[in-house]
């Protein structure tokens, strides 16, 4: 799918983490989509871009590889990228700190946005799964692939019937979550650590939940951000002059569709436009 370059946007900041490439879950031609309609000076990968646990299933087809050209493509164009490392691309780590051009790997990152410090890391660092538990996390995250592609067909099915999308994954995953943390609550904690050490913004990734909320302490308060995933949830954040969104994809999905779709209709011949409407022309799988 082509976006019109009249309706890319240009976005001073954008933060995706946890897309698990090589993984059956793996939204990746959503993905795309997205790439090929912003325009970031930064765009920030904040972890588990890969999925180094799940890479021995020989699985990379190509709308994952076409991610990978993406962000390629924003790099060569003058984009600076930052490829934070998560707990599923952890095998990345031992080359922390790698630099080439305007491609840089690192584990942690601050970045000073109009005057103000955002610190941004994947969040791994608080799970007591990867800690301790690493095998029971390699054992969960099988078999949470196999429950992803389940709810997919559910989905499908329901959506024909004109019925809402559920997540069979949601409740179970935040129980797991709560049975392997010893951190309690995610959130609070990296707000913690983020007030103590003096930042305006703490932004994460790892546990699957995209947020925007200002978390306050008796020793101040920081706006606490996660960019969500890229398995279920479809989200990024989007930094602009000092004003923080959450991207969602579903809800968004309209206009770039809309965007595609005058793309494809300007470039047929008038003759084959007569007497179809424009939703005809494009298959929005």
């Amino acid at each position: 799918m082509n976006i019109n370059q009249n309706s890319i946007r240009k976005v001073d900041l954008v933060i995706i983490s946890d897309v698990h490439l090589g993984t059956y879950g793996c939204h990746a031609n959503e993905l795309v989509h997205y790439l090929r309609s912003i325009k970031p000076n930064t765009l920030v990968l904040n972890g588990d871009i890969i999925d180094g646990w799940a890479f021995s299933k020989s699985y990379f087809p190509a709308a994952h590889h076409q991610v990978l050209l993406e962000i390629m493509r924003h790099i060569t164009g003058g984009c600076k990228v930052f490829y934070l490392t998560g707990n599923h691309d952890e095998m990345l780590r031992r080359f922390s700190d790698l630099n080439i051009g305007q491609f840089h790997l690192v584990d942690k990152l601050v970045l000073k946005l109009d005057g103000k410090r955002a610190w941004i890391f994947h969040g791994d660092v608080f799970d007591l799964s990867v800690n301790t538990g690493k095998w029971l996390a390699r054992i969960g995250g099988k078999s949470y692939d196999y429950l992803i592609v389940l709810n997919r067909m559910i989905n499908w099915v329901l959506m024909k019937m004109g019925k809402e999308k559920v997540s069979i994954s949601k409740k179970i995953k935040a129980s797991v979550k709560k049975a392997v943390s010893f951190v309690g609550d995610f959130e609070e904690i990296a707000a913690n650590h983020a007030i103590e050490q003096g930042y305006d913004y703490v932004v994460c990734g790892h546990i699957h939940q995209a947020q925007k909320r200002e978390i306050t302490n008796e020793k101040g308060s920081v706006l606490y951000l996660n960019s969500g995933d890229w398995v279920e949830s479809l989200t990024a954040l989007e930094y602009n002059k000092g004003d923080w969104r959450i991207f969602f994809y579903d809800l968004e999905l309209e206009n770039i569709l809309k965007d595609a779709t005058q793309e494809i209709a300007s470039n047929l011949p008038a003759e084959l436009l007569l007497g179809f409407e424009t939703s005809h022309i494009i298959n929005t799988h």
